[in-house]
């Protein structure tokens, strides 16, 4: 190795065990200053901690100072308010004890005066039992006189007690008798003279006001012909076209020897009209056969419904009811083809409720009940021919199903007297539908039923005793009776034509009223010579 390398080797190992001094030197340098400034640090804390912790003393010394101050005035207020309470506790109690006071001076005077007044009771017992003793002695005196002038009395008249008690009580019945015919006829006349007046004023200011017509239309059941070789063609070959429109309308139409005309017979009146309103329809086209027929009683059908429709809507605008069901207004419209006597169904009930909200506006009663009572009281008439049951029951029915009020349906049940009524109203609809079907020109009833009702109103009069003769008058509105004079007084005459309009009433069917007259007279004839 050369000497220069060796030289080199030895500065490089030189220069780094300066190195490791010169970082000795500096780790210890760099303690010795760490420790100083951790010493400055150190001594700076605990200055700062010793000056907190007197800070946090002297707030706390003074936190505990005001808690004592606030402890203190609540503990007085406490006490103030004990004091307060107690002290109208006391008061109270003072009060309660002058009221017990005064309750127990009032309590002492009531049984002071309770005292006084159960002697005075007992002084007063004593009295009457007094003046009873006195009164039983004069009772027995009384009696021994009243016996004694009984005994005067049956000397002197020739009658035992009995048979003059019955001789009194027989003469002052007869006596109370008449009075009472009198004054029972006196009452009667003037409730008649008043009742019929204000009666009529209202019944004839309902049916002056009611505005509905006096005609009555018939359900046409004829169909008129251009002539009669129309009837073959209705008949059509083997009768398969009367066949067809018979199917299709269900009807039966009979084609007889009455000329240009063919007649329409079913229990339906809506089908009635269908089929005449087909037939009409057939006989302006010209073209019969059974494709074409049916498609015309479709066509007619559709009308009619439509008619049923717009008939229902207008009976309830004349009536002034616009929130009937739409069932009931459609129900109520098939009434337009329905008769009774020959009275169109549906004008009646129209008029019937006009009527009913007339008189219910005099009588200041419910208007609106008393004309829907009226409009839907015959509403079961549209379907007798269909459902089982009379008109009244139908009617009652369709107005529950249809959610009408209790009333409405009483007003249904009630206007032929089958139910108890059970508002006024219903008595105004009873009374509005026998004006309607009552009154001249309203109504057709067959010359048999005529016949026999005026016999049975003769029939009844004449069962009576010590009846001569009845005729019935005025078509049945009055029947005058002429009683026997030496079997009927004038009283039995008065009782007489009660129990033969009560008899009536009973036993009787008849529109309106039947005035009954009974006529008892004596008659003393001689002939002059």
């Amino acid at each position: 190795m050369s000497s220069l390398s060796i030289l080199c080797n030895a500065a490089v190992n030189a220069g780094v065990v300066s190195g490791v001094l010169a970082l000795l030197v500096g780790l210890v340098v760099g303690a010795i200053i760490y420790k100083v400034v951790a010493n400055k640090k150190i001594g700076k804390s605990k200055t700062n901690a010793v000056k907190i912790i007197e800070e946090a003393y002297a707030e706390a010394k003074s936190i505990k100072k005001e808690s004592m101050l606030e402890a203190k005035e609540e503990a007085q207020k406490i006490r103030d308010e004990a004091n307060n309470e107690a002290r109208e506790r006391r008061a109270e109690i003072q009060k309660q004890e002058e009221r017990l006071d005064q309750r127990e001076d009032y309590v002492t005077k009531k049984e002071t005066a309770l005292d006084a007044k159960s002697e005075q009771l007992e002084n007063e017992k004593v009295q009457l039992e007094n003046d009873k003793k006195t009164l039983n002695d004069k009772i027995s005196e009384q009696n021994e006189i009243k016996n004694q002038m009984l005994e005067k009395l049956e000397s002197l008249s020739g009658l035992t007690k009995n048979q003059a008690k019955d001789l009194l009580i027989d003469s002052i019945t007869e006596e109370a008798k008449k009075d009472a015919g009198n004054i029972v006829k006196k009452i009667e006349d003037e409730a008649r003279e008043n009742g019929e007046k204000i009666a009529q004023d209202i019944v004839m200011s309902a049916i002056q006001r009611c505005a509905t017509d006096l005609s009555s239309e018939m359900t046409v059941t004829t169909v008129a012909l251009p002539n009669d070789e129309m009837k073959g063609r209705i008949i059509g070959r083997e009768g398969r076209n009367i066949r067809s429109i018979e199917s299709a309308t269900g009807v039966e139409l009979i084609v007889d020897d009455t000329p240009e005309s063919i007649t329409v017979s079913s229990f339906d009146p809506v089908r009635r009209e269908i089929a005449r309103l087909s037939l009409e329809k057939l006989i302006i086209d010209g073209r019969i056969h059974p494709g074409r027929i049916e498609e015309i009683v479709e066509k007619a059908t559709r009308e009619v419904d439509k008619t049923i429709k717009e008939a229902g809507e207008n009976a309830c605008n004349d009536a002034g009811i616009f929130n009937l069901a739409p069932e009931l207004v459609k129900i109520l419209g098939r009434l337009k083809f329905r008769t009774s006597y020959g009275q169109n169904c549906l004008k009646h009930s129209v008029e019937t409720s006009i009527i009913a909200g007339l008189i219910a506006t005099e009588l200041n009663a419910d208007v609106m009940l008393a004309k829907r009572g009226g409009l839907l009281h015959d509403i079961g008439k549209a379907l007798d021919h269909e459902v089982e049951g009379t008109h009244v029951s139908i009617g009652v029915d369709l107005a529950r199903k249809n959610k009408e009020s209790d009333l409405v349906i009483n007003c249904i049940q009630a206007h032929h007297g089958d139910v108890p009524f059970a508002c006024i109203e219903a008595v105004i609809v009873q009374v509005a539908d026998a004006i309607s079907s009552t009154r001249p020109g309203a109504r057709r009833e067959s010359f048999e039923n005529y016949i026999k009702r005026l016999q049975q109103l003769e029939g009844i009069c004449n069962d009576f005793k010590g009846v001569e003769k009845s005729y019935a008058i005025q078509a049945g509105r009055e029947v005058r009776i002429i009683v026997k004079p030496d079997q009927i007084s004038d009283t039995d005459a008065m009782y007489l034509v009660k129990d033969i309009t009560k008899r009536i009433e009973d036993e009787m069917q008849y529109p309106g009223q039947i005035k009954v007259v009974v006529i008892r007279e004596n008659r003393f004839t001689e002939t002059a010579k």
